[in-house]
């Protein structure tokens, strides 16, 4: 057994190594100090938390600058062991051994992690030990409340931590602890029960020794809780807590790509066009290749079963019909080539999915679609079991690697709707109803209103929606006086009516039908099929790396379109349409592209580039024409906010100020 000395040697050489490697960084080679990191810390609020057992890996600097250089930044002793400084820290190794540290040391609690006031050599000396947790005395620094990033994070983690005292599960990402408390059943006003707590401890240690088993050295951009996160989507956190490393370590390696993804940002990579070929390195070598090992392909001896997993019932839901319509066009187009199958799984139970999905492909499916973006749960989970069957999910904005989205482009259509809507609407004055406030459904509002706005710039743009609790679209139309609307995009299934697409309402309350929008489903599953008959499925994930794939097509893919009722149009304006529709088609023209104002702000210069994808599915503000808000979660129906919940909604500010002309809003 090594002496205090030799331990101390030892610590030494690590601190030393340490130094050189932060000198050969151009950083620092000492402990950051608390006090230099933050000079107003005197004038900040600061809470007594009392003795706490903290995790010895988030102590990560000194308050003072006192014995700053006696530490390498890893916490080693730096100086000679002949020093005093080196005798007491040989002492203190020396009584550790014999009978344990049992003072607590003073630390400062800043963002999340330790400051030392007092107790510096004996950190260092548990750090050497590599200790998990310390006894001390902790007194929380808390930052000023603003909009930055981390600053929002960690006043998140402060309501977790008072419901658990747990300090560990550090996440980077916004939201992450309300993920992680409702995936426990759980939330954050509340103190969680001893045995939850205890049970979390439990996995996120046996999750953390797996990961650092495994390539985590490799993950840079993400926590360990972020990766605990990624982990607890994929697998049941019931069956984590009774799950030792050595299984957590190979479903690890089963999912590594998600991680992967997740620590590439959950980045997303937009396919804007289908692709229906492989693509060919060798053009002649390669399909030689591929007929000697690729399996046959599909016929009608062995037709590409495909299973459609709806969240609804088709004649009820405008969505789901819509999709049923398309499902039933797709065994049109491929006569006994594919064969399809649907089922109606509204509100059931993962275990009720999960044996759904065992069923079918039992029975030999390989494509399951599913419609909602609330399945996309019980998808994935299911995706990471059956690695070599597709998984689908109808959605925009979910970064999974097991599972592809797919939507469409659907402001294209909408733009077109608002240059049309201001054409008619004499008083200026237009109606619109949107569904739900979810990543890319604002970008419809706003491409709705930029087209008004291009024919007509006194064009006002009256927002409602059909997902409030308090609210009903039909009344606002009519107390507002609106007299040109955008309503629901699809007919109802039962009990139709003319209130859908673009509509005319007269005096008397008689509705006309201008034009509405068109999901083409049976053209979206066509070139999906496509895809995997062709053998360019695998293709074109073996192309994209690190990233999920999100099918993001629009009017030129032919699975999107606008469908005007010609009588009701005049023939000039229904020319001016079809040239704004090749515009769009032929991308000369894009919505959101120019000089773009929001309620709030310029949101970009004519000079500027054209908004990307992600700006566009991430927008979180209404143009400046629109006259409404968007609402928050709490303004929800309940099963709008399940719809949101799944499917994500941005960061909403409905703060208004003055417009660039002057105008109140």
């Amino acid at each position: 057994m090594a002496t205090a000395a030799e331990d101390y040697a030892k610590a030494r050489k690590l601190a030393l190594k340490e130094q050189q490697h932060a000198l050969s960084e151009n950083v620092s080679p000492y402990l950051p100090v608390l006090d230099e990191m933050i000079e107003s810390r005197i004038f900040m609020k600061e809470e007594k938390i009392g003795l706490r057992e903290i995790p010895i890996e988030q102590i990560v600097g000194t308050v003072t600058k006192g014995r700053q250089e006696a530490f390498a930044k890893n916490f080693m002793p730096l100086l000679p062991a002949d020093t005093e400084f080196g005798t007491k820290w040989i002492v203190l190794m020396d009584y550790q051994t014999r009978e344990g540290i049992q003072d607590a040391i003073k630390v400062i609690e800043y963002m999340g992690k330790f400051y030392v006031m007092e107790g510096n050599k004996r950190v260092s000396v548990m750090k050497f030990l590599e200790m998990p947790t310390i006894l001390a005395d902790v007194t929380r620094v808390l930052p000023p409340l603003s909009e930055d990033k981390e600053v929002v994070i960690y006043y998140e983690f402060l309501k977790f931590n008072k419901c658990t005292s747990i300090y560990n599960i550090l996440f980077s990402e916004e939201g992450s602890y309300d993920k992680l408390a409702e995936s426990l059943g759980k939330d954050l006003e509340n103190t969680w029960d001893e045995d939850s707590i205890l049970d979390l401890k439990s996995a996120f240690l046996k999750f953390t020794q797996a990961y650092k088993a495994a390539d985590s050295k490799k993950i840079k951009q993400i926590t360990t809780a972020d990766a605990f996160l990624v982990y607890i989507e994929m697998f049941k956190y019931a069956d984590l807590v009774d799950a030792t490393v050595d299984e957590i370590k190979k479903n690890l390696n089963t999912i590594w790509p998600e991680i992967v993804i997740a620590d590439n940002g959950n980045q997303i990579e937009f396919s804007e066009e289908p692709q229906l070929q492989k693509k060919s390195v060798i053009p002649i070598i390669d399909p030689l290749i591929d007929s000697l090992f690729t399996k046959a392909p599909y016929s009608v001896d062995h037709p590409l079963d495909i299973l459609f997993i709806h969240n609804g019932d088709a004649s009820v839901s405008r969505w789901i019909n819509g999709h049923e319509k398309g499902r039933n066009e797709l065994e049109e187009m491929f006569p006994g080539i594919v064969r399809t199958l649907a089922c109606d799984l509204k509100d059931c139970d993962e275990e009720t999915f999960e044996e759904t999905v065992d069923a079918a492909i039992g029975d030999g499916v390989e494509l399951i679609i599913t419609t909602s973006p609330v399945q996309m749960e019980y998808a994935l989970r299911a995706a990471v079991k059956y690695p070599n069957v597709k998984f689908l999910n109808c959605s925009v904005h979910l970064s999974h690697g097991a599972v592809r989205t797919y939507y469409g482009r659907m402001y294209e259509v909408k733009f077109m709707l608002g240059v049309l809507a201001a054409t008619m609407a004499e008083d200026h004055k237009i109606g619109y109803v949107s569904t739900y406030p979810v990543f890319g459904n604002i970008a419809n509002i706003n491409a709705f209103a930029l087209g008004a706005a291009t024919v007509d710039p006194k064009a006002k743009i009256y927002l409602t929606w059909s997902c409030l609790k308090d609210e009903y679209w039909r009344e606002y139309i009519t107390e507002n006086n609106l007299k040109i609307v955008s309503g629901p995009d699809l007919i109802r299934p039962t009990r139709a009516d003319n209130a859908y697409g673009l509509f005319k309402v007269d005096d008397e309350g008689k509705i006309t039908n201008i034009a509405f929008p068109e999901w083409k489903w049976g053209k979206y599953y066509e070139l999906i099929v496509q895809t995997i008959l062709n053998d360019a499925w695998n293709a074109e994930s073996d192309e994209i790396k690190n990233k999920a794939i999100n099918y993001w097509w629009g009017m030129s893919s032919g699975v999107i379109d606008i469908s005007l009722v010609d009588e009701n149009i005049p023939y000039t304006t229904r020319n001016l349409i079809g040239a704004i529709r090749k515009s769009i088609t032929s991308d000369i023209v894009n919505p959101f592209d120019g000089e773009i104002w929001s309620q709030v702000k310029q949101i970009k210069t004519a000079d500027e580039p054209r908004l990307s994808n992600e700006e566009i599915i991430n927008m979180s503000w209404l143009l400046d024409n629109v006259v409404g808000t968007i609402p928050s979660f709490d303004e929800l129906t309940e099963s709008a906010q399940k719809t949101v919940k799944a499917n994500g909604m941005p960061i909403i500010s409905n703060i208004t100020t003055e417009k660039p002309n002057g105008d109140q809003e």
